[in-house]
């Protein structure tokens, strides 16, 4: 037992060493934008230790594919470990395998494990199966959205991994839904590159059972000059999307379509402009939707294009005057950022002034990030905002027909998730009125 500890400690060695590099280069975020606002302090840090052996899988979280299918990504520290999924509707009886690919990548003295994902289906909808990653360790369950309204989505950004993150978590586990949707900012590794394993054991018992789709925000950058110039290269490996379903040429914005609701995962930190790739997809993409056949559109992006909050002040506004006008005309119901580290729910608006018929925005960047709270609102308060609330929660957008959903934000609270705010949405593709350009404004 004392050899199995030695080795086990000697092993270990390199990574401590890795931690204390990585925090004399990086002593702050790279690229993390104004520190000049006060924030409440955070929970402390947790680090979530390895404790299954090198073959059996770790970090085991799903993410939509197409119409049926999912992508299950999990990483193991043996090499020689196969990237296959057995999966069946009953528990340990498997009567269908997958077999996918795999990846790694190395981040100074850091290398990652085997990266693994292996896409399975056709699934049926509403259905639990049961799943094992590798033919060996545990059995994993999922279950897959239903096939029609009701759908419900959590939405969280800015997670990180703290006590506030444990204490997020929990709360959104204690009522069914059937997506999550993250607005960037994950693991908060900041190259630190064994935080990014610890997040993904962290979120495992959560990400495992049900999708998690995410987009990237500043956190996920992670450049280093000369030697590291090409961002995301942690988040690109180890959080792979189904961009390609999309017609997207990058994992750093896609969409996908879920019952009837088409969802947008744009990226704030690539190019935006009119000549982008991105803009040209994104115009693309939204021209091909039938509000017919899908009467919600939402988007997701992580620096807000509207907030009133001290922090990160005017940081998504070249994006906004590039791209509004899109989400405008395409008349998309709600457009989620994350970034500041506070709640805020804006009324519907277009061009910093109100409209009926533009979406409305809603900032959810307190999912439990280290920094802390972003404390300080501008006053006096703007008409366009309707809530804005200093506090670690989450929210949940549930779609009940064709023409309503409910919003609500539920702010954590120790043991409970309080529910502080909520309001009924009616789709903007149900709307007579948003078919012609006669709504009333008001300045933010």
């Amino acid at each position: 037992m004392m050899g199995k500890c030695r080795r086990r400690s000697l092993m270990e060695f390199p990574i401590l060493l890795v931690h204390i590099l990585c925090l004399l280069l990086f002593p702050q975020p790279l690229l993390s934008g104004h520190n000049n606002f006060v924030r409440q302090p955070a929970g402390q840090l947790i680090i979530t230790p390895h404790q299954r052996s090198h073959s059996d899988p770790q970090q085991v979280h799903i993410s939509l594919v197409g119409k049926e299918k999912m992508r299950v990504s999990w990483i193991t520290e043996e090499k020689h470990a196969e990237s296959v999924v057995e999966y069946g509707t009953e528990s340990g009886e498997y009567s269908e395998k997958s077999t996918g690919e795999h990846t790694s990548y190395r981040y100074f003295l850091y290398n990652s494990g085997k990266i693994h994902n292996v896409v399975i289906g056709p699934l049926k909808p509403g259905t639990t199966y049961f799943y094992r990653c590798g033919g060996s360790g545990p059995e994993f369950s999922l279950k897959t959205p239903p096939p029609n309204f009701p759908l419900e989505f959590v939405v969280v950004g800015d997670l990180g991994q703290t006590e506030w993150t444990a204490s997020t978590l929990k709360h959104v586990e204690s009522r069914e839904y059937d997506v999550a949707l993250l607005p960037g900012d994950l693991s908060y590794a900041d190259s630190q590159q064994p935080l990014w394993d610890s997040f993904g054991r962290l979120v495992e018992p959560y990400a495992s059972k049900r999708p998690w789709m995410v987009t990237e925000g500043n956190h996920e950058i992670e450049i280093f000059p000369i030697i590291y110039p090409q961002p995301f290269q942690a988040y690109n490996a180890r959080w792979p999307m189904p961009f390609q379903h999309s017609a997207s040429t990058s994992n750093l914005y896609y969409s996908f379509q879920l019952v009837a609701t088409h969802v947008i995962m744009l990226g704030s930190y690539t190019d935006f402009h009119a000549q982008s790739q991105q803009y040209n997809w994104l115009q693309s993409d939204l021209a091909n939707i039938d509000r017919v056949k899908t009467p919600w559109v939402i988007v997701l992006l992580h620096a807000p294009w509207y907030n009133t909050n001290e922090a990160h002040q005017g940081e998504g506004e070249s994006m906004r005057q590039a791209m509004e006008h899109l989400l405008y005309d395409a008349r998309v119901d709600l457009v989620f950022a994350g970034h500041v580290h506070a709640y805020e729910r804006f009324t519907r608006i277009y061009d910093n002034k109100f409209d009926s018929c533009g979406p409305m925005y809603v900032t959810i960047g307190d999912g439990g990030n280290r920094e802390g709270l972003a404390l300080m609102f501008k006053n006096p308060p703007s008409p366009l905002s309707l809530y804005r609330e200093p506090s670690f929660g989450h929210g949940r957008l549930r779609i009940v027909n064709e023409t309503h959903a409910h919003w609500s934000w539920h702010r954590n609270n120790d043991t409970d998730a309080v529910v502080a705010d909520g309001v009924w949405i009616e789709s903007l593709s149900s709307s007579k009125a948003c078919s012609k350009q006669d709504a009333p404004n008001e300045e933010l």
